[in-house]
């Protein structure tokens, strides 16, 4: 998958621009505030639909307009598709393909996939376990389209489920047999849901120790786990029926708080060193390290399961690692044939420096 031609407007700070990508290295210098990480959410948002920096759709409209759009050429396989954002300040968000919109939006999850390296990575150590889950299932929807739905139908059933136990509490009445309605949804949809995490997990774990290696040259040892209430006492064989008996065990407790107390929707990611939980022993360079060998592997289980080689976007990388860890990232490109790559940076000659070390085609763009 590459993308040969971007068009944004309004988007932003960009009222308009146009690009014509090389299919391997694509750098964006300029100054601070000059709109060099937009041009990266637009990329991500051709692939997912939406900011990696969290804002709200219409928050990504340039002031004073009316509507941001993101087109985009990009060649699949023998074909060109062209993929189409549009975003009106008082409208539903419509993303095209081909002059056809997508009936759903989760449809469009996995068509172009993408891994951003950004200084905003390191809340994925230092956060609460809701960004872990949210990165998790970012990389497993990319994968899997099946899974995205699962995930919706089972937050769905959540938000009902908890909004019952608001009900009766306000209006302090109680109906066991109303609140039970959810249980099959809930354990059907949060148990595939668990296997397809886990089966990923273990297979991300490893390659994130291999890079891990590779980057830092340490002796400590990494490691991704995963958590959730269904590992506890979990037998293997019987994920549903232990899903079930924590949402039968835990019914008073969720009777108090008025909301759902256990479930999938309260897993997490743990990275530990050695063990530990890198957050309380990692010094700053082991961590970034760290989150970079988790994205690179991202990448490279991405890449094995779909077939497709992921877009690769470097937002400011290069002023927040040393030169030794630089050079261990661009070896790392060139070994693993990532396919096309975006990178920002506010040094041209720096970006220069570095691109010479990669043997592939590049365009630098001033913005």
């Amino acid at each position: 998958m590459i993308i040969r031609k971007l068009t944004l407007y309004n988007f932003k700070n960009h009222s308009e621009k146009k690009f014509e990508f090389s299919p391997q290295i694509n750098c964006f210098v300029g100054n601070n505030g000059a709109g060099k990480t937009n041009i990266l959410d637009a990329l991500h948002y051709l692939s997912v639909g939406k900011s990696f920096l969290g804002n709200t759709d219409t928050n990504n409209i340039k002031q004073d307009e009316d509507f941001f759009t993101i087109d985009a050429e990009i060649q699949n396989d023998d074909s060109e598709d062209i993929i189409k954002i549009s975003q009106p300040k008082e409208a539903k968000k419509v993303i095209k393909k081909n002059d056809k919109s997508y009936d759903r939006m989760a449809d469009h999850i996995g068509y172009l996939p993408s891994v951003m390296i950004s200084p905003y990575d390191s809340n994925l150590i230092s956060d609460s376990g809701e960004s872990r889950r949210k990165f998790l299932d970012s990389m497993i929807s990319q994968t899997d389209s099946g899974y995205l739905f699962d995930l919706i139908q089972y937050q769905k059933t959540i938000q009902q489920r908890n909004a019952l136990l608001k009900y009766f509490a306000k209006n302090r009445t109680w109906d066991k047999d109303s609140l039970e309605i959810y249980d099959d949804p809930i354990t059907k949809s949060g148990t595939k849901i668990f296997e397809k995490r886990r089966e990923f997990v273990a297979k991300l774990n490893p390659i994130v120790q291999n890079f891990y290696q590779i980057i830092s040259g340490g002796k400590e040892t990494v490691s991704v786990i995963y958590e959730s209430h269904l590992l506890e006492g979990f037998e293997v064989a019987q994920p549903d029926k232990k899903f079930r008996d924590l949402l039968t065990e835990s019914l008073e407790r969720d009777r108090m708080l008025t909301y759902t107390s256990k479930g999938i929707h309260k897993d997490d990611l743990l990275f530990e060193m050695d063990a530990v939980l890198i957050k309380k022993i990692g010094s700053q360079g082991q961590q970034k390290s760290f989150l970079i060998s988790l994205k690179l592997a991202q990448m490279s289980l991405v890449k094995e399961l779909t077939g497709k080689t992921p877009i690769l976007l470097l937002d400011d990388i290069f002023d927040k690692l040393d030169d030794t860890r630089v050079a261990q990232l661009i070896n790392l490109v060139n070994q693993e044939n990532f396919g096309q790559i975006f990178i920002t940076d506010t040094h041209r000659e720096r970006t220069e420096s570095v691109v010479k070390k990669i043997n592939e085609e590049s365009i630098i763009f001033e913005i």
